[in-house]
């Protein structure tokens, strides 16, 4: 299942398991505000993305946005990749929900690497802000960017794809 929390837990939970070791440096370098990955994620404007390789078949996608309405946004899975989401300035709610439990609305796409699942109506919400993890594994359907208390925020995070093999 998921895990969640402050970025120093998360490389503790993780510890074990060599895919993240990358990963881990990575975001750890992101949320420092002197770093060009820090500074780079704070110059986009709203709706800004970009893909960021990091080798050993790792990538990353830097984005800056707006966060969304519940009824806007939907579950996903994927197969090939491990969510490894970072926030690093604004704050947004997550929710994740077993795979199992959800319905397929949409069909894998490999290209895109995730599949579209109808909402459970109970699944677990997180509050994450600046310096937080969630580690969202193919098991876990999410539904991210959401609005806390109804309100919109401006949203920097970045995303790694860790390849699950």
């Amino acid at each position: 299942m998921a895990i969640f929390g402050p970025l120093a837990t998360v490389r503790e939970q993780l510890a074990g398991d060599p895919r993240f070791g990358a990963a881990l440096a990575y975001a750890e370098e992101m949320l420092q505000p002197g770093t060009p990955g820090y500074q780079r994620l704070f110059h986009w404007p709203d709706g800004a993305a970009e893909k960021v390789e990091l080798g050993e078949g790792l990538f990353a996608v830097e984005q800056v946005y707006l966060t969304r309405t519940r009824a806007e946004g939907f579950f996903e899975s994927h197969r090939r990749y491990i969510d490894v989401q970072i926030v690093v300035g604004g704050v947004e709610i997550m929710e994740v929900a077993s795979l199992g439990r959800l319905t397929v609305t949409q069909d894998y796409d490999p290209g895109r690497d995730y599949q579209k699942l109808a909402d459970p109506g109970d699944a677990s919400c997180l509050r994450v802000q600046p310096g937080e993890a969630a580690v969202f594994f193919p098991a876990d359907a999410h539904l991210t960017s959401l609005q806390v208390a109804g309100r919109p925020s401006r949203v920097h995070k970045t995303v790694v794809k860790v390849p699950v093999a």
